[in-house]
């Protein structure tokens, strides 16, 4: 079921229900599966552009990997079930895809990262097959696009994982599905494939419980302040949402 969060189209699942989406998609021979997980961040960034919010509303599994996003629905009366990140649902793809035999493609980060990741989850899901792997710093149109696609047509992938950024890998999947169709799961996301090579490091268990991975994240990075400044403006536009009933398109653009 979906929830509407100031016009972003989210998923009301837990991750236990959005895994079971996705092994359905694997198994089915007609199913194609794209999966975008924003955050405050990202639904910030829909807010104010009407495209980036149609494309991220593409997708079939729209999951809340974000306190933000939580938040958010909280103000609005719409509450989630729970928060879906990203990173440990790219895990749960890697341990279907081995459960099930299912070739896995793994598009993104810098040169060397997408390899890391690759090494290391073949590492730590016995079977899992990572059947190609390229790096996120090519033209998204034209040539070597076309290059990219024939790579992971011809790997026999039957999942990708997208990790260009948002909105790019949003972009892309969207773009080049239709072109894909021996992918039945595209999920994008992001900098998990940085935490999968070992090039970057989640928080501790303790900081996720307490939902203060933002926290860690800004304690390791103080040059993403910025960034984050964006999580209380969303949610002082949720707000001014919840208080004026605010609920059509209209009304959406004469609040931001």
């Amino acid at each position: 079921m979906k929830t509407n969060i100031m016009g972003l189209q989210t998923d009301n699942i837990t991750m236990a229900e959005a895994v079971k989406a996705t092994e359905s998609a694997l198994l089915s021979d007609e199913k194609q599966l794209v999966v975008f997980t924003p955050n405050a961040e990202i639904a910030y960034a829909c807010l104010n552009d009407e495209k980036l919010l149609e494309t991220v509303n593409s997708a079939d599994l729209v999951l809340p990997d974000g306190v933000g996003v939580l938040r958010a629905a909280e103000i609005l009366g719409t509450p989630l079930k729970e928060k879906v990140a990203g990173v440990e649902f790219g895990e749960e793809l890697c341990r279907l895809c081995a459960k099930h035999d299912s070739g896995l493609y793994i598009l993104g980060g810098k040169p060397g990262v997408a390899e890391g990741a690759a090494e290391n989850l073949c590492k730590k899901y016995a079977g899992l097959r990572v059947v190609g792997v390229h790096n996120g710093y090519f033209d998204k149109h034209g040539d070597e696009n076309d290059e990219v696609i024939s790579e992971v047509t011809n790997s026999g992938a039957e999942a990708i994982m997208v990790c260009f950024g948002f909105p790019a890998q949003e972009n892309w999947a969207a773009e080049n599905k239709n072109r894909l169709p021996g992918v039945k799961v595209t999920a994008c996301l992001g900098g998990s494939i940085d935490v999968y090579s070992g090039k970057a490091k989640r928080a501790p268990k303790l900081f996720i419980k307490f939902k203060l991975e933002w926290l860690y994240r800004l304690i390791k990075e103080p040059s993403r302040l910025k960034r984050m400044s964006v999580i209380p403006k969303y949610l002082k536009i949720a707000k001014k949402y919840k208080k004026r009933g605010f609920d059509n398109e209209m009304d959406r653009q004469t609040i931001r």
